[in-house]
């Protein structure tokens, strides 16, 4: 396929052919919602506007504002900014613009809600769209612009825009041959936590049938007390009110110097009084439980049953902390005091850290301190959202990176190209090295398709058996992986 006119209601896009895929169609840069600035900062977002004539989508648009990733991380998660305002844009692949029924994927980027973007070349969609999926990513605002709590602004804007993505993808769909009524939300990392929220969300009701969450679950909100301390922070530093009129007139790349400031400055003092839960959830920025757009908790309003009907497939990686402790080198410097330490914060019973140890006999402190934090962080919200919504499909992704002489592990992020199908991407060989195994990319990517389409994986949901499918040197079903650790957080998460 070379190009193609599709008409969606904004008026007529051009796609291209995706390179990647024979037989694929892609259009970039779509907008769903007007840009976030001007009067529409701080704002819900507002429609799209409509055009004349055939708009060009055939490269990405504008991303998000945000700081980026320091180094090491750099390297490791590369990631591509593109200046404009018009960031609220999506992108579209599709094996049949003229196609019908096709089931439809809606992808959700991670970046700890104050990075990432539809544009990293490891979430190119051709190969969903290969396989018969029509393949959505898109953009949302990130950090302040997104998720600051201020009083006199709507909250949770990013969410709003993530469902102001979804709403076009139920408007529009169809003309790229999808069926609206077989959407799949998912994401990993801030977008897995972003998946979890739209489960809870009242205006998120009927955009999508099924639900996959990546190294990320219901968990990860914030207090309005918190976010509001963090949003007061944050006008400190420019001498002004924390509202919507004050910070608005402050340019977005001198806001993202402030949330970087502000950021350092956590990470310099954690101080529990000042900063509340954010030293447990170790991001300033996440969506608020503000009783309107977001009523409760997540998680308890999944146990509560408004996920209802949804189709859920929930993760995480075995070594998921080990991306944040070993390219800095911090995991060198964790003694066992340290250790201690972290597990007593966490109120892990007496005992706990004598059963980390016994599961991994020769692990040095700084290894066993990531395998508590990835059970806190990712492992135990993946069970819990299982224990709560029941016939969800749970799996374990075990491969180790060649990275860093093998020490990071199945860490975070490094499912990604193997989910995608995307090893071949040179952006993914820093962390999957220069022969990562197809065939488990194969099983990934194939199982990802199967339950878009028909809501199973390919392996029995959950349940009483607490039955994991894991993906690692073998590709294998067990059930309760390391069940003597997850009855450690019985009541603490």
């Amino acid at each position: 396929m070379e190009q193609m006119v599709v008409k969606t209601r904004q008026g007529e896009v051009r796609g291209r052919g995706s390179g990647s895929a024979d037989d694929v169609l892609a259009f970039l840069g779509i907008p769903y919602a007007a840009a976030p600035s001007g009067s529409n900062r701080f704002r819900p977002p507002a429609a799209a506007p409509a055009w004349e004539g055939v708009r060009d989508a055939v490269e990405f648009g504008p991303t998000a504002p945000g700081p980026g990733y320091p180094p090491p991380f750099d390297v490791l998660l590369p990631e591509p900014s593109r200046p404009g305002d018009d960031y609220l844009n999506l992108n579209v692949w599709t094996p049949d613009p003229g196609g019908s029924g096709l089931p439809v994927m809606v992808w959700i980027h991670g970046g700890a809600f104050v990075s990432g973007s539809s544009a990293v070349p490891i979430y190119d969609g051709a190969r969903f769209a290969r396989d018969g999926v029509v393949f959505v990513s898109l953009n949302y605002r990130l950090g302040a612009d997104g998720f600051a709590l201020l009083p006199d602004a709507t909250p949770n804007r990013g969410l709003l825009d993530q469902v102001a993505a979804l709403r076009w993808v139920q408007d529009n769909i169809v003309a790229f041959g999808g069926d609206p009524d077989n959407v799949t939300v998912f994401g990993e990392s801030a977008g897995g936590m972003s998946v979890g929220t739209l489960l809870a969300m009242p205006r998120a009701e009927g955009l999508f049938r099924r639900a996959i969450l990546q190294s990320g679950a219901a968990h990860h909100v914030l207090s309005p007390a918190t976010a509001s301390r963090v949003a007061g922070y944050l006008a400190e530093q420019f001498g002004v009110a924390a509202t919507r009129e004050s910070l608005a007139a402050i340019p977005p790349a001198d806001l993202v110097r402030a949330q970087r400031a502000l950021a350092a400055q956590f990470q310099a003092a954690p101080d529990p009084a000042k900063w509340g839960e954010i030293v447990a959830n170790l991001m300033i920025f996440e969506p608020v439980v503000d009783g309107d757009v977001l009523p409760g908790p997540p998680i308890e309003r999944v146990a509560a049953g408004t996920s209802a009907g949804i189709d859920i497939l929930v993760g995480a990686n075995r070594d998921e902390h080990r991306l944040f402790l070993v390219p800095t080198g911090v995991a060198d410097t964790i003694t066992d005091a340290a250790l201690a330490a972290v597990v007593a914060g966490y109120r892990l019973p007496p005992g706990a850290l004598d059963r980390y140890r016994a599961a991994r006999p020769d692990a040095v402190p700084g290894v066993l301190l990531a395998d508590v934090m990835t059970d806190f962080f990712y492992r135990l919200p993946a069970v819990r959202l299982a224990e709560a919504h029941p016939g969800t499909h749970l799996y374990e992704f075990d491969w180790t990176s060649p990275a860093y002489g093998g020490r990071l592990g199945s860490c975070h992020a490094l499912e990604l190209p193997f989910v995608f199908d995307t090893l071949d991407v040179p952006e993914a060989e820093a962390l999957v090295g220069e022969a990562p195994p197809q065939r488990l990319a194969d099983a990934m990517h194939r199982a990802w398709v199967g339950f878009a389409a028909t809501g199973d994986p390919g392996w029995p949901a959950y349940g009483d058996t607490r039955t994991v499918r894991r993906f690692g040197a073998t590709t294998e079903t067990v059930d309760d992986p390391r069940g003597e650790l997850r009855e450690l957080w019985a009541g603490i998460r």
